[in-house]
């Protein structure tokens, strides 16, 4: 991690002020001062700045149950606020949500400052599975549920869907569990089965289920266990 990056995740500081602290010599690494902001920090060294030494900054994880109305994206978009200004001020620095959801979409998004974990996630690779709460303006035909187990074309697309594990729950609602994430593949994928998306919910990511304790707008950090469940593989985008 750059020298100045270091010292603002790890003080707070904007990096124009972490740059200013380095130009003024303020700061040392492993003993000896530094005023190279681009300095490369090891894992291993000490960082001081006024002679006060800094903790390393770490990674934060957080698990947001995400209400209608609100965009995942750092930055809002006309009347749609972004997902972080449902965190306090001190919690918004460096994060982007993993994946996204549509705006009118609820339920389970992750939220993180850690890059290469993202990706774990958000990889087509990985094939992260992810399961929605599907409610459908006509009832569920069992036609229906079979042409989503085996995969169908959508409108405008010339390759075929991969094979959804799908499960109704009523008449009007299933639970759809996909690994690939296409452009609006939720509702592309009941239109072309005939039916009509009325609300959308994300339930799981990977083995991660949505806390039932979070009323939407609610956060919270995730444990280390749910952390490192997401070593073991990922996937994509928005449904």
């Amino acid at each position: 991690m750059r020298l100045d990056g270091y010292i603002a995740k790890a003080t707070g500081l904007s990096r124009k002020d972490a740059k200013r602290a380095i130009g003024q010599g303020r700061v040392q690494v492993a003993g000896s001062p530094c005023r190279q902001a681009a300095h490369a920090v090891a894992a291993d060294d000490t960082v001081t700045l006024d002679d006060r030494e800094l903790n390393a900054p770490t990674a934060r994880y957080l698990m947001l149950h995400k209400p209608a109305g609100v965009v995942s994206a750092t930055v809002g978009e006309d009347r749609h606020p972004s997902v972080l200004s449902l965190l306090p001020a001190q919690w918004q620095r460096d994060l982007h949500p993993v994946g996204r959801l549509d705006q009118d979409t609820t339920g389970l998004l992750l939220l993180t400052t850690d890059g290469q974990w993202s990706h774990r996630i958000t990889a087509p690779r990985h094939r992260c599975p992810k399961t929605y709460r599907v409610t459908l303006a006509e009832p569920l035909t069992a036609s229906a549920l079979a042409q989503l187990r085996e995969g169908l074309r959508l409108r405008n697309d010339p390759t075929p869907t991969a094979p959804a594990e799908a499960e109704a729950v009523d008449t009007h609602c299933l639970d759809l569990t996909l690994r690939e994430g296409r452009y609006h593949q939720v509702k592309r994928m009941l239109a072309a089965v005939g039916n009509r998306v009325v609300a959308l919910h994300r339930t799981r990511i990977g083995d991660l289920v949505l806390d039932p304790e979070l009323a939407p707008g609610e956060f919270r950090a995730l444990t280390d266990s749910e952390i490192d469940g997401f070593l073991k593989g990922g996937d994509s985008e928005p449904a």
